[in-house]
């Protein structure tokens, strides 16, 4: 039987260059204000896969036709990305009153609600220091809409909550907004940097787009499908937060009348009872959807892998085809 996919691979081909962009992250939080390390690095120490640079790394040396080390620029554009990556989450987590992340407690938990906004805004700050340290106009605009991108999807996410009959195409527009935008912007712009042309820039941005949102369909999938050890965080969040995810979607979709009178009182009315998360998870389970949301991941993962069929042949073409199988199938 086949092993599952893994990221090892992708690890293995940047894990140098990793090395690298970790001490600019590590060098570039530092501050006279000794809170903003310690919350900052609290989150960043948390772990993660560090995917979204590591793609960023790859892409750079799968365009620069050098396969052991990326252009100097990449490192500095790879820490960019990871610090736009950790503000999202700093805010996100306050937005959604979140607990725990990574298996850890939030820095909001922690340090309050205003050090996590105030420190997430410093990140945002220091990731377009970095930016323009990449001495490319490009570049910037590239990630500059990106992150406009993330804060759009976030508020058409707010814009949904409770509203389990909202279309799927809604849904779609919401994860790339808040997670396919960054992965795609990180793969395209980290090809930029190792001199593709626009051809190839476009293939990485298709590529870390459609693993992106693969990404966030199973995660989304996960908190009804998963346990607290399997994902890092609340089991339960999103149903408790009533925001609109592709299973939930997709019950609505199937469901009963009785059934949709369930819906409604628990997400569009908001009125939660103990036991509605289990019933959820029975409806959610009869009508197959976490199984569902997986073929869609599944066909993310295939338009991941068609993007950079026109790369040539290498290791790192084929670390790059496992990441995104990773991201469609991954239990964590």
């Amino acid at each position: 039987m086949p092993d599952e996919p893994s990221l090892n691979p992708l690890l293995a081909v940047t894990h140098q260059a990793m090395s690298e962009v970790n001490k600019v992250i590590l060098d570039r939080l530092q501050s006279n204000v000794s809170l903003i390390p310690q919350l900052a690095g609290h989150l960043i120490a948390a772990g993660g896969k560090r995917l979204r640079p590591m793609l960023c790394i790859a892409a750079s040396m799968v365009s620069s036709q050098n396969n052991k080390q990326p252009p100097n620029a990449a490192l500095y554009l790879a820490a960019s990305v990871e610090f736009i990556h950790n503000a999202t989450l700093l805010h996100d987590d306050v937005i959604d009153s979140s607990d725990q992340r990574r298996g850890k407690q939030t820095a909001n938990a922690l340090w309050g609600n205003e050090a996590s906004v105030l420190v997430g805004d410093f990140l945002f700050a220091r990731a377009f220091e970095l930016m323009v340290e990449t001495n490319d106009i490009w570049i910037l605009e590239k990630l500059s809409v990106a992150a406009a991108q993330i804060t759009e999807g976030e508020i058409k996410q707010m814009s949904m909550l409770g509203q389990p009959d909202s279309a799927i195409s809604d849904y779609f527009s919401v994860i790339e907004g808040k997670t396919g935008v960054l992965f795609a912007a990180a793969a395209q712009t980290g090809s930029k940097v190792g001199n593709g042309d626009s051809d190839l820039c476009n293939a990485f941005y298709d590529y870390g787009l459609a693993l992106g949102n693969a990404f966030q369909i199973m995660d989304d999938a996960l908190d009804y499908g998963a346990s607290e050890r399997q994902i890092g965080k609340d089991l339960g969040d999103d149903f408790s937060e009533m925001k609109i995810t592709l299973p939930i979607i997709l019950a609505w979709q199937d469901s009963s009348d009785t059934e949709r009178d369930f819906w409604e009182r628990t997400f569009r009315i908001g009125n939660q009872r103990d036991g509605d998360f289990e019933q959820a998870k029975e409806i959610i389970n009869k009508y197959s959807c976490i199984e569902r949301s997986l073929d869609f991941a599944t066909s993310e993962v295939q338009k991941a892998s068609n993007a950079i069929s026109v790369i040539p042949n290498s290791i790192l073409k084929d670390a790059l085809i496992e990441a995104a199988e990773f991201a469609g199938l991954r239990n964590s």
